[in-house]
Order: structure tokens, then sequence, then C-alpha cells
């Protein structure tokens, strides 16, 4: 397939002919996923491209639509190439399948032939660059495009760089007549410019055009003067004079290099003072030589000779280094990122390449912002850094003395490199005021600054986020430092090494290490060693490398810090790595270290922006698999049991009562365990609507789920039950995953194990609902009697009827159905308690509907479900339309029933019901196939077997294909 970005998103299948999306969310989505081939794009991400800032709750499974309607769209090997990966999906995108990936490589093979001088290169790559392009990028989604601005911006700043070589290289081979007619549109189309219009003088003027390049000169001078009252630039004035005095200089002579474009880019005029301090002369053919009196420092560390992976970050980087030599972007390029994570290997790599581009010199600097020793001092790294290029200039301490104050240092370093074209590199910078004296003001110069912190407080700063490596980047870095001979003959180890590596370059390049002195150990061996938790840190070293010493030394430089806010941000730190697999909110991290939230997300962020939290999503933060580990050593070595407790206990606290508050929004018409009297000084979860209340529950799921197994190790072990209880209203929807049943099993052992009998009367309970809601009715009963058993003992007769409730719900005789259903009726009137009948209505219409009596059932089905419509309950509302839906075909009444099921799949998509939707669509599938109506029965069939595949529902997956065998069975018969 063939796939374009580079104006209106265009398809086309492998013979060319184009494929068309209709969809407006498809091709949304499509976009994105291409914006990031080969690359993992998170669920978080394509909700915010696909609704904005405002999502509906049902989001993350209308994406998961969206994704399974798309992949049809893709073809045969959709599944395939659109794949489901952690926490989002990834689109596989081949070599020469997409326009933007081929612009690219071009942009950077025609930088490469440029710095060799090869002009028929140079033309031919650029050439076929820019007729890649057929209009704005994403022109037919603006709203994306409007996402999309930074990236956008910059393949437009690549696309006039193309343009500037492009024709650059026409006039240098000769080719001005040609080239005319497109640099008179290009610098129509881009009139303020200046590149263009010096190559369009030029290129008329070789065409013995002199009258019409000197009009053009006056045109563009006119309009800078009117639009930005600005006159022309050097280049343009320089060019202006040569056409004035006919200088030779300017014409074309074949295999000569002409000075107006020698090395610089946009077209500035090399024998201007561009090139520095040093002096100018043409040579025998006219080409501008710069005097080799003085010695260019070149600073930079040597490339890293297996460097791997990191192409989109490495052109990125070469790019923007590309535009600031030649004046059109910010001078400053940051890149950050853990400890570890191959900042200063890619910037190297970066700088070796585009170091042609800065010929005054590449300087280096160790910052020694984190590590061992005390960060360098600005004062003394200025004087090194102008000694340097004073002994380029050819000057000496005498006629270019330095000054005494750092300020003063600052600003001469300023002065110099407006002068000149050099690569500042500033490795390993603590933070923003580290940096800030070594900036240019001006002029063609770039810094390179990498740090484990973001230094967001850098001015007009380019910002690339360096995160760990994916799964295929590690395997060809791991094939690269041991062989891909060992990597292939081990599959399995090679998995377990860089699952155990988490991405991280310098733990990869650890173990190719060892790997490479114990040539008789296999992957897997080797796997083996790393093992997890301490241990695989402790693995991860060698020589003077080492994943924990790196990870200290960001640690200590806020736990040693100077400034309260640091001290407590390591704190944080520390008392977070009690729960490491978890994915905090801004409150639940507040509710572990006991401050409130406005503090935390300062220290959150704090955390961010020196690399020990990331931040996958606004306002959610995890650990790296292995910082995590390093700060449960840290919380294990420097807090005290009963710290780490109390952090653990408030948590919990504060999880149990955002679900005592879910479940009271959900208003489920069901008896509720027994509230908790303490609470956490957090304030817990609140929610306006049954909605707001499934998706929290649903977005904190595995964060619960690791409180409860935690809670067996801490002083409060009755909240493992409480919290899987409380669940309840979750499960109402997602029963169908099996989540719950884990919750559930778990918090039965961990009651059984001291003793509570409360506890397991209560979970039994809920186990129970859970099996008959999966139609695992025998173990429904079992649990169910059991739980009966323990509130007989007690005295508890609400809870005697709700089992004896789900006991009929759960039994699959009827007649013996109904009898349960009838004495739970009656307890409950017994109980006194008239908030929870609605759940007993239920009961009843279930029994009766396997009786026959289906006026009976349709009754206590409507009497239901006006409580929950005053409740404002949409599952429950959802469920009981699908049942009175199906009651009322059974009763021949069309209309009604079809109201009733169109009603329910619209609630239950709204809620993103994923279980709900397809059982309303069987039951409407088996309405319309009831009254006749085939063509309506296969498209409810159809889009049930499809969700029900996508979500790994078996049962349903049945059910569904049971209908469409129906339906062909009376199309055959009738």
């Amino acid at each position: 397939m063939r796939f374009g970005l580079l104006g209106n998103l265009t398809v086309q299948d492998d013979s060319g002919g184009a494929l068309t999306l209709r969809s407006p969310k498809g091709r949304t989505l499509l976009a994105v996923l291409l914006l990031h081939p080969n690359r993992p794009v998170s669920r978080d991400r394509l909700v915010g491209a696909l609704w904005g800032e405002r999502p509906p709750a049902t989001a993350v499974y209308a994406v998961s639509n969206q994704v399974a309607q798309l992949r049809r769209f893709l073809g045969p090997d959709g599944v395939d190439r659109l794949r489901t990966v952690s926490r989002g999906y990834l689109l596989r995108v081949g070599e020469n399948e997409l326009d933007t990936a081929d612009f690219t490589d071009r942009l950077a093979a025609a930088g490469t032939s440029r710095g060799r001088r090869d002009w028929l290169d140079v033309s031919e790559h650029t050439a076929a660059a820019l007729t890649l392009w057929r209009g704005d990028p994403l022109g037919d989604l603006p709203a994306l495009a409007e996402q999309e601005l930074p990236y956008l911006h910059s393949l437009q700043e690549a696309r006039l760089q193309l343009a500037d070589w492009h024709f650059e290289a026409e006039l240098r081979l000769g080719r001005h007549r040609s080239a005319i007619l497109e640099l008179a549109r290009w610098a129509a189309q881009y009139p303020l410019h200046e590149a263009f219009h010096v190559q369009l003088i030029t290129a008329l003027y070789r065409s013995g055009r002199q009258a019409d390049a000197l009009a053009a000169f006056e045109d563009i001078r006119v309009r800078l003067g009117e639009e930005l009252g600005v006159d022309p630039g050097p280049a343009l004035h320089a060019v202006h004079q040569q056409v004035l005095l006919a200088d030779p200089a300017l014409l074309w002579r074949p295999e000569s290099v002409q000075p107006v474009f020698a090395d610089a880019p946009h077209g500035t005029d090399i024998t201007a003072d561009s090139v520095g301090n040093g002096s100018t002369s043409l040579d025998s053919d006219g080409q501008a030589r710069v005097e080799q009196s003085r010695l260019m420092p070149s600073q930079l560390p040597a490339d890293t000779a297996d460097f791997t992976g990191r192409t989109d970050e490495l052109k990125a980087l070469i790019g923007h280094l590309t535009a600031v030599a030649a004046g059109g972007m910010s001078r400053v390029l940051v890149v950050a990122g853990m400890g570890g994570v191959g900042k200063t290997a890619l910037a190297v790599r970066a700088a070796h390449r585009a170091g042609h581009l800065f010929p005054d010199g590449q300087l280096y600097v160790d910052l020694r912002g984190f590590g061992p020793g005390e960060p360098r001092e600005a004062h003394d790294v200025l004087a090194g850094l102008l000694a340097d290029l004073g002994r380029a200039d050819g000057s000496s301490a005498q006629t270019r003395p330095i000054p005494a104050h750092t300020d003063d240092r600052a600003a001469l370093l300023r002065t110099v490199l407006a002068e000149r074209r050099v690569l500042l590199m500033l490795d390993n910078a603590r933070d923003a005021e580290q940096v800030l004296p070594f900036l240019p003001g001006g002029g063609r110069s770039a810094v390179v600054v990498t740090s484990r912190n973001t230094l967001s407080g850098l001015p007009s700063a380019v910002h690339l986020a360096l995160d760990p490596m994916d799964v295929e980047e590690q395997r060809a870095l791991l094939s690269a430092l041991c062989g891909t001979t060992r990597v292939r003959q081990d599959p399995d180890g090679a998995l377990r090494v860089l699952a155990a590596c988490a991405g991280l370059p310098l733990a990869l390049r650890i173990t190719g290490a060892r790997l490479a002195a114990r040539p008789a150990w296999s992957l897997s061996v080797l796997a083996q060693q790393l093992g997890t938790g301490s241990r695989r840190l402790r693995g991860m070293s060698a020589g003077h490398l080492g994943v924990r010493a790196t990870f200290e030394s960001s640690y200590h430089a806020l736990r040693d810090s100077a400034r309260p806010s640091e001290r407590e941000a390591a704190r944080a730190f520390r008392l977070l790595g009690l729960w490491p697999g978890f994915l905090f909110s801004v409150e639940s991290a507040a509710a572990v270290i006991g401050r409130p939230t406005e503090t935390t997300a300062d220290l959150l962020e704090l955390l961010v922006d020196y690399h020990l939290l990331q931040s996958t999503e606004p306002l959610r933060y995890r650990f790296h698999d292995l910082l995590a580990e390093y700060s449960a050593e840290r919380v294990a070595e420097e807090e005290t049991a009963e710290a780490r407790d109390t952090a653990r206990v408030l948590l919990m606290l504060w999880y149990a009562r955002g679900l005592e508050n879910a479940c009271a929004a959900m208003t489920l018409g069901v008896q509720e365990p027994p509230t908790l009297d303490e609470t956490s000084p957090t304030p817990p979860a609140v929610f306006d609507d049954a909605e707001g209340a499934l998706h929290w529950c649903a977005h904190e799921l595995p964060n619960i789920k690791e409180a409860i197994r935690q809670a067996a190790h801490c002083s409060r072990p009755d909240l493992a039950w409480r919290l899987a209880t409380w669940l309840f209203g979750y499960a109402r929807t997602y029963w169908w995953t099996g989540e719950w049943d884990e919750c559930l099993y778990q918090a039965l052992h961990i009651a059984e194990q001291h003793g509570d009998e409360l506890g397991q009367a209560w979970i039994l309970r809920r186990l129970g609902a859970c099996h008959g809601m999966a139609e695992r009715n025998e173990l429904a009963t079992e649990a169910l009697r059991a739980s009966l058993k323990i509130f007989e003992k007690a005295g508890d007769t609400s809870s005697q009827a709700a089992v004896l409730g789900n006991l009929s719900m759960a039994h699959e005789q009827p007649d013996q159905a109904l009898a349960y259903a009838r004495e739970a009726f009656r307890l409950h009137r017994k109980s006194g308690d008239k908030q929870g009948e609605v759940a007993y209505h239920e009961c009843l219409a279930h029994a009766l509907y396997a009786t026959g009596d289906l006026p009976a059932a349709e009754s206590h089905f409507r009497q239901a479900l006006a409580f929950h419509r005053r409740a404002g309950n949409l599952h429950t509302v959802g469920v009981n339309l699908t049942s009175l839906g199906e009651t009322l075909q059974r009763l021949d009444r069309r209309e009604d029933a079809l109201a009733a099921l169109e009603e329910s799949l619209d609630v239950r998509e709204r809620l993103g019901d994923a279980v709900g939707i397809v059982d309303c669509l069987v039951v409407t599938g088996r309405t319309h196939l009831h009254f006749g109506e085939r063509d309506a029965a296969r498209m409810s069939f159809d889009r049930a077997l499809d969700l029900a595949r996508e979500h790994r529902m078996d049962a349903y997956i049945d059910q569904a294909r049971e209908g469409l065998d129906a339906m062909r069975e009376v199309t055959r018969t009738g």
C-alpha cells in the first residue's frame, strides 16, 4: 500500500488505485498512526486526536471500534499491519509506503550529497522530495493539523530548505535558464524568503537579463519595506551590487562553485563576514576560501561505532541543526531524558553528522550536572571556551583579554559566537541556570544541551524528549552488541533480556559487555542471571558503567539539594516506590505522600522534569520499570516500617472511599457492604453521574487490584475485601473481562487467612453474583450457599434476602428459581428496607420469564426500569431494556420490542459497555429474525460477531454464530 500525508490524506493499493476511507474519525485515526509509523501510539493520544480535550466516557471503546474498522479497510493483513501493543496501537509501514518517510530520507540524502558537493545528486534528491508535496500536509484534517502544528512547521521548514538546496544545485550545474520559471513561482509564493530572490536575481543575470534582475531586486526591496519595514539583507545587497557592477564572479563557469552559495544555506553571501574572524579570498575558479591561519576547535567525543536506532530522533536533530546553520530556527536544542537513555550518544552522533555546517569549530563541555563531583561553574567554563575560540581566531590573551567578571565573559562569548558558525555541545546539564551563560544572542551558532532535567526554563529552545527504546530498536542494538546469530539462536532469551533492560540503552550496553566477555553464555543464561528486583540492578554493571549508579546520581541531586522543594520531591520519589507499577493521579499520589494535592502536583512535575517519573498522559504519572525497582530500594532503606505502612493504608482508604462514592453515583438499587468510619486525609473522588463513576473505576482498576494485593501485608487486611466488594458497580458493566473474578478470589484468600467471617460472607456473595453474570451457575450457587450460611449465623436478614435473590437468578430450574425469588422478596420486606426493593423486582421478572409468565415478567421489568430511570442509573436501564425487549418479542409486540432494544443499544453505546452492546445486538438479531426481517437480523448478528471477536467474548461469539446459522436455515427452508 502507499500512504500520503503531504497534502490531503491518501491511500493507494499495490496497483496504485485510490482507496477511500470515508469515516472522518477513521481518517484521523489513520493519520495519527501514520505520523508515528512503526512506533506505538497510546490510546490516550488517539482519544485526544479524535475528540480533543473533552472526550466522551466511551472514547477508549470507540477507539477500539474505529481500529477494527480501519483493520478491515487495510485489507486481509489489516490485523498484522495494525497491531495492538501495550497501552495502544502500532501501524506497520514498509519501505517506500509513506510519503513523509520518503521525504525525510531524501532530505538526509540531499544534505549528505551537498556536503560532498555532488550537485547532480543534490538536484535529483531535492527534485524527488519536492514532487512528493501535493498541498498542505493534513489539509483535509484541520483539527489534527492544529494539534500537530510544531511537526507540520518543521516539515514546511524542511521543504523550504530543500527548495533552497535544489535551486542552489541547479545554478551550480548551469541550469539557470530552466530554473527561472520555478524560482519566480517560489519567490512569489514566499515573498519574504530572501534566499529565493537572491537565486532568482542570479539566474536572471546569468541568462543575460540584467534589467530583469535589477527589477526583481527593486520588487523585493519595496515589498520588504512595505510589509516589514526593513531593508534587504546582506545577501540581497551583495548580489544587487554584483549585478550593478556586472561582476564576472557572478557568472557561471563549468565545474565552478560560486561564492554566493558556498556553504551558505538560504543563499547567504559567504564573501561577507559570515565565516568568522578568518579572512576570505577568491581562488582561481572564483571559490571563496577561508585562510588556514587558524586552528578550528574540534572537541566532540568520539562517535559511538555501534550506534543503533533513534532514526526519527537523529533526523530531527540534524534537521534542526541544518536550520540553525541556515539562520532559520532556534539556536538552542535540548535533548532530555532519564539517566542511561542514550542522550549523549544521540547528540554526539548528530553533532558529527552536522559538524560540516559549523566550519568555525565544534566545542564540547561536560557540565557534570549529575554524577560524582561538583557541577562545573560557568565562570571557569566560559574562560576555557573563550580561550579555545581565541586560539582559533589567532588571537592571544594580550590582544583579547578574558574579562574577570562572569557576566562580562558571557557577553564576550555572545559577541564571538555572533561572528561565527560554531557548534557548542553542553553535556549533562543540571538545570537551566547552569546553561544560560553559554547561549548565543544571535548569529548562526548552535548549542546542543543534554540533561536529565527538561530545562523548560531555557528561552526559545527546541526540546527533544528521548524515551526508552522500543522493542525493535532494542533488538537491533542487542544484535549489534553480541551478534545477530546469538540473538537469532535464542529468541526467547533475547526477549527476556530486552524485558529486563526495559528499553534503556545503558542497560543493554552493560548486558552486551557481559555477553561479550562470556562467549559460552546464551541469552537465556544471562536473562536468568539478571532476574528481577534489586538483583537485576546489581547485575547491570560493568566496569565504570552501572544503571544503579546512574539512577543514584539523579536521586541524590534531589535528596541532597539545598532546595527544600527538591528534598521533598526525593521523599515523594521514595514513598511512591511502595506502588511501583501504579499509574498515579495527583490525588492518589497525594494520598500516598500525605501532602495537599496542590503541593503534590508540583512535586510530581519536578520529578518528571528530572526524569525520575514519566507523565504518560496529562496529570497521570508512572515509573520506568527499572526506576521503579530503584525507588522500591530507596523506600525500604530510607523510610521506617511505620511510615511505609501508613503510606500504604492511606492510599487504600482513599480508593475505598472513592469506590463507595462511585457505587452511590451508580445507584445500584442493591444492598451495599458496611461503610468505613475512617477516611484518607486526601479528599476522595466524587462523581456527578454514573457515567463518570464507571469511567473512574475502569481507569483506576489496575491500581485497585494492586491495593487489594498489598492489603495482605499491611495493618488493615480488611481493606482487601472492602475494595473488592465495592467494585460491584464497575463489575455490572465489565464482569466479562475476568478482572473482578481475580480481585474477589484474592480478597477471599486474604479474608480466610485472617479469619474475617464478615469479609468472607461479602466476598462469597459477590462471587455468586460474578459467576451468575457469566452464567457459571453451578459455581454461583456454591458460593451463594456458603455466603448464606454465614449471614444466617449472623442474623443478617437483609443480606439473606439478597443472597436468595441471587440464588434465584443462578438456578437453572424455573420453578425453584421462582421459589427463591418469592422467598427473597418476603425476607426483604420483613427487613423493612424499601430502598433495595428494585433488585427483587428484577429477580422476580427473570424468574417469571423463565416459567413462561410473560405478562407478569413484563410488569416487574417495567417497575424496575422506572426506578432506574428515576435514579439515573444508565447501566441498569440498559440491562432492563434488553430484557424487556426480549420479553416483548416473545409476546409478539414487534414495535414495542424493537423500541426497547434500540434505546438499550443507545444507552450501552454511550456507556462504552462492550458486553452490553454485543448482548443487545444478539437479542435484536433474534427479534428481527423472529419477525422475518432477515437483512436486519444479519446486520445485527454480524456486528455482534465483530465486537465479540475483538473483545474475545467466546460465549457471545457462539451466540452470534448461532444466530447467523439460524438465519441461513430460515433462508434455506423459506
